[in-house]
């Protein structure tokens, strides 16, 4: 019993990783340090919670208690730090994110240091600071450190029109595992501010999901515009979404007053 208690951690742990090498879509939620709405997002079935410090008022160091409620949940914990520096993803990781969103990244160098500075020695410059965030059980401390590395979710955003024309060489950096388009800072680059319709921006999608398609990353939306269906964006081979999550509250409970009133 206790290994089969083992191995359901394990896949909980891994599901997330699974899912998206599987090619399934994954949709997530913006985090807080709401401890109870944590777990009630989770609850409600989002595959994870991303917590942002960058258009945000928190940092790292705040997330560890609403990250800690989540140990042993369905839903990965992933962070956004503010920008591609090595302390501020450490902090990110030093609270228990299985997963660093980096905004900005524009070269294949800015990627490289990135992944490094997401993984431990030798794949990585990443400090050790103890056995830190929810990764199931291991054998030894070198165990651990190779699990992180390969468990641990990186996830570069692109957002400008440099990052779609070195995209092949950001790419080719290996442990990159989702590609994440910031919807807003990527049109107002292409000369189209937050004209997700419009061709120019189109064709920007176009080429970055082939490019994923070709290297073996998923290509994913920091969030789903309005008034765009999600299939539209998953027949572009798009699987990785968060989403607004207070109006579908919003919604539901207006529709459970319905039922009652």
């Amino acid at each position: 019993m206790g290994q089969n208690i083992i191995k359901l951690k394990e896949s909980q742990m891994n599901s997330l990783k699974d899912n998206l090498k599987s090619g399934k879509t994954v949709v997530g939620a913006s985090g807080s340090t709401n401890v109870e709405n944590m777990l009630m997002l989770d609850g409600a079935g989002f595959d994870f919670i991303l917590f942002d410090t960058q258009h945000s008022q928190v940092e790292s160091k705040q997330l560890y208690t609403p990250i800690q409620a989540l140990r042993g949940k369905k839903s990965t914990p992933l962070i956004r730090v503010s920008s591609n520096r090595e302390d501020l993803i450490c902090f990110a990781l030093d609270a228990g994110a299985r997963g660093i969103v980096v905004p900005m990244i524009n070269t294949k160098e800015e990627a490289s240091a990135m992944v490094r500075a997401c993984r431990y020695s030798p794949l990585g410059d990443r400090s050790n600071a103890g056995e830190r965030g929810d990764w199931g059980k291991t054998k030894n401390y070198r165990d651990y450190l190779d699990t992180v590395n390969k468990e641990l979710l990186i996830i570069p955003m692109i957002e400008t029109q440099q990052a779609i024309d070195n995209i092949d060489e950001i790419l080719s950096v290996p442990g990159i595992d989702v590609l994440l388009i910031g919807p807003s800072d990527l049109s107002i680059e292409l000369g189209v501010p937050l004209d997700y319709k419009c061709d120019t921006y189109q064709k920007g999608l176009d080429t970055i999901s082939a490019a994923c398609k070709k290297h073996g990353v998923v290509p994913g939306m920091y969030f789903i515009p309005p008034d765009m269906d999600p299939s539209f964006f998953v027949q572009k081979g798009f699987t990785f979404f968060t989403v607004r999550w207070p109006e579908l509250a919003i919604k539901g409970l207006k529709e459970g007053l319905d039922q009652i009133k």
